[in-house]
């Protein structure tokens, strides 16, 4: 063989053995699916014109699959009725999903309700495509405001309809390793 073949064959070669070997790293490395989530945003129906809305950016990571208190994001939510009402954001505290369902908690950290700040308050969500469904801890306690101590991840269940349209919630479902 000829000095160049043999270098282009040599070159060749050494592409090759790389090439396979970044492919294997690359797949003996499989990416994680954090453990739960819950995305999205959507405002409630109500016949009476309420503009109510609520948004959810939480997430339960792998590592903490066994313990959805570890869950970390936000929520927020506002109901407001001929210019009168509040509007809150809650930092996460516990998440738990289950198939296209997700209760989650938190405490509120900004409000423009006198008294919220401090309060934990739960949300559930059912991820229903074109028909979520939502439903709030103060359905059945009252405002968050007389609520004392409201337990992580409680919640009602969701009866109130989303506004058409405006649903695009993400339940991510929890799999725990029990």
């Amino acid at each position: 063989m000829k000095h160049r073949t043999k270098i282009v064959v040599l070159g060749s070669a050494l592409l090759l053995t790389a090439g396979a070997a970044s492919a294997a790293t690359a797949s003996d490395a499989p990416r994680q699916r954090e453990a739960a989530a819950l995305t999205g945003e959507a405002k409630l129906y109500r016949s009476a014109g309420d503009d109510i809305t609520f948004s959810f950016d939480a997430h339960l990571a792998a590592k903490d699959t066994a313990d959805p208190t570890k869950a970390t994001g936000t929520f927020e939510f506002s109901h407001y009725l001929n210019g009168e009402g509040a509007r809150a954001k809650a930092t996460v505290d516990c998440l738990l999903t289950g198939g296209k369902v997700a209760v989650v908690s938190g405490v509120i950290t900004d409000s423009d309700l006198p008294g919220a700040e401090g309060r934990r308050v739960g949300v559930t969500v059912h991820d229903a495509g074109r028909h979520d469904r939502l439903g709030y801890s103060w359905a059945s306690t009252g405002s968050p405001v007389d609520t004392k101590e409201l337990p992580r991840c409680v919640s009602s269940a969701p009866f109130e309809k989303v506004e058409k349209g405006t649903g695009d919630f993400t339940v991510v479902p929890w799999q725990p390793d029990f």
